[in-house]
């Protein structure tokens, strides 16, 4: 699997050219591509990134690759990052591995978005991949009550849990939020719920991702698969 993860990132970097402004993207795949671009970068490529995590962050500068912020450059030429699952109109759920908020700031800041990923990630209807919905720790049971209504008006229904850390306490993300995930199953009309999550008071974004990823290169035995968004 990793060997898989490794083929789609190296697909990806193909994409990237000299002086590109680069989202650099969190979880196991996304670590592929910051390493293999920083194996470039060392033969004297010549970009620069904006992490979407502190693990990312980490990363990069291990590899050598120079770093930016959001407040320094209005736009991102490309950004590439994995996903916990992706669907024919290549919409996502991401966050699994609690990065979403600045995941999706940087995704939106970008001309273009490939995901990588392998081929199991490939669904024909997301959910399920629990949803994770990043709430604001103030009011959290008033906030689940309004995403349970969010759900049941979307025609959606499944059981929530704030996430927990591997040291079995309440998982924090970078920015000190609480990750609630929703086990959906299968999330009938993704944009509609996406819009009604966002609407809610004490959510502070979900990982639903509509209309971000332009391109997914998904790997499998066979090769890779390239899929544009329709």
């Amino acid at each position: 699997m990793d060997g898989l993860k490794r083929q789609a990132a190296a697909r990806a970097l193909e994409h990237v050219r000299d002086g590109m402004k680069l989202g650099l993207g969190t979880g196991s795949t996304a670590k592929h591509f910051v390493e293999l671009l920083g194996e470039r970068v060392r033969a004297g490529l010549r970009v620069i990134g904006v992490p979407t995590s502190e693990a990312t962050r980490a990363d990069a500068e291990r590899c050598g690759i120079a770093l930016t912020t959001l407040d320094d450059v209005d736009r991102l030429d490309l950004t590439v990052d994995g996903a916990d699952e992706i669907d024919p109109s290549l919409n996502l759920i991401k966050g699994g591995g609690g990065a979403l908020l600045r995941e999706k700031i940087v995704a939106a800041a970008s001309d273009r978005m490939i995901v990588i990923a392998d081929e199991s990630k490939w669904v024909e209807v997301l959910g399920r991949f629990p949803l994770p919905v990043e709430v604001i720790p103030f009011g959290v049971a008033a906030t689940q009550r309004a995403i349970g209504r969010a759900f049941a008006e979307s025609g959606n229904s499944g059981q929530m849990m704030v996430r927990k850390g591997k040291d079995g306490h309440v998982f924090v993300t970078d920015g000190g939020h609480w990750i609630v995930d929703a086990h959906l199953g299968r999330i009938t009309d993704a944009p509609r719920l996406a819009g009604l999550l966002t609407a809610i008071p004490g959510v502070v974004e979900h990982g639903l991702f509509i209309g971000l990823a332009s391109t997914a290169m998904l790997a499998g035995p066979q090769g890779i698969r390239v899929v544009d968004r329709p």
